[in-house]
Parts: C-alpha cells; sequence; structure tokens
C-alpha cells in the first residue's frame, strides 16, 4: 500500500494518516465487537474486497492497532482483535457513529443490513447510563446466527460477544428486524 500523509503538524492530520483510509474506521467498528475471524469480517463489511481487506488488516497490524491471535483447541481459528491503541478509538468511533445516525436512511431497503459491530457501536453509543442507575441485569440478543450479551451494572455498559451463563432476558430477531424493534423503542421511550 503507498504511504501517503497530509504530512502536516496537526495531531488530527496525524491520526487520518493512520486511519482515515477507506473501510478502516468500519473494520475497527466491527473488531470493536471483539475478536473476528477474517470470515466475520468480510461477512460484517459487504462489498469490501477481500484483497482489500488484507491490505487494511495488514497495515493495521503494523500501526500497532490489532493483533492476530489462534483460538485455543477445538476452535484453532486466527482471529483479528485491537489492542489497547485500537480500543482507544472506541470513544471517537462512538461520537462518530451518533452524529451519523442523523443520516441514516428510513428503510434498510437498497442498503446492507446492519452488521454485529454496527448494531454494538449503536447500543454503546445510545447507552444512557443515567437511566441505569440501579440496574444489575445481563441481556443476551440473538440475531441470527450472532449472539451478543448486553451487561449493565449501574451506570456501567458492557457488551461482548457470546452467550450469558446468566441472562436476565434472551430477545431473538435477525439482522433486517433489529433497527425497526429499535427505532419503535426509541419512538416510546
Amino acid at each position: 500500500m503507498k504511504n501517503r500523509s497530509y504530512n502536516q503538524f496537526c495531531a488530527l492530520a496525524y491520526a487520518l494518516d493512520t486511519i482515515g483510509e477507506r473501510w478502516t474506521l468500519l473494520i475497527i467498528r466491527e473488531l470493536l465487537a471483539g475478536p473476528r475471524r477474517f470470515k466475520d469480517l468480510v461477512d460484517g463489511l459487504p462489498d469490501i474486497s477481500t484483497n482489500l481487506l488484507s491490505e487494511r488488516l495488514k497495515s493495521l497490524e503494523q500501526q500497532g492497532l490489532l493483533c492476530r491471535r489462534v483460538l485455543p483447541p477445538p476452535a484453532g481459528s486466527t482471529v483479528y482483535e485491537l489492542t489497547a491503541l485500537g480500543q482507544a478509538l472506541q470513544n471517537a468511533v462512538l461520537e462518530l457513529g451518533k452524529w451519523g445516525s442523523q443520516f441514516l436512511p428510513t428503510s434498510l431497503e437498497n442498503v446492507a443490513l446492519p452488521s454485529l459491530g454496527a448494531i454494538t457501536l449503536a447500543i454503546k453509543a445510545f447507552f444512557h447510563p443515567e437511566q441505569a442507575r440501579g440496574i444489575h441485569e445481563t441481556y443476551e440478543l440473538h440475531l441470527g446466527n450472532e449472539v451478543l450479551q448486553v451487561q449493565i451494572k449501574e451506570d456501567e455498559l458492557h457488551v461482548q460477544q457470546g452467550e450469558s451463563l446468566t441472562a436476565d432476558a434472551v430477545f431473538h430477531t435477525d439482522m433486517a428486524s433489529l433497527p425497526g424493534v429499535v427505532h419503535r423503542a426509541g419512538q416510546t421511550g
């Protein structure tokens, strides 16, 4: 990949030199949901070519934003996950997501279904800690073949992939239905 730079003494310019390439922030969004296999990333990023994804992953790894590791048996799959440096982008990505929500289309017609990363981002971005005081609950959200565990402890939110051993409530839906459910819930809440 060609090393392009804004070559400006500006923190934002240097940040964009690192994460400003097309697809990069969406790769980071997917990894904010937790470690992902290459196939999971391809599925969560419709229309990205596998060559471009490989290029972006290699670049992000070289920059120290993500690392690869092999899961223990029986899985044995290689996964990509954010390093502490990559995790530090979470607040910026959440704020960009909040800002961008005003531009979302009113229907899913002609757009790709939301990915696990997009759902995770939305849950984190629109969590209201002041409304969660006194709540200690874990929810399991089944989205087709994917499972998210959403845990609220007081005013803190933790979202991760995988099933909970002690969920207080379990919800089953699919990626296509979830935006409508969330939209209706927002109108009544």
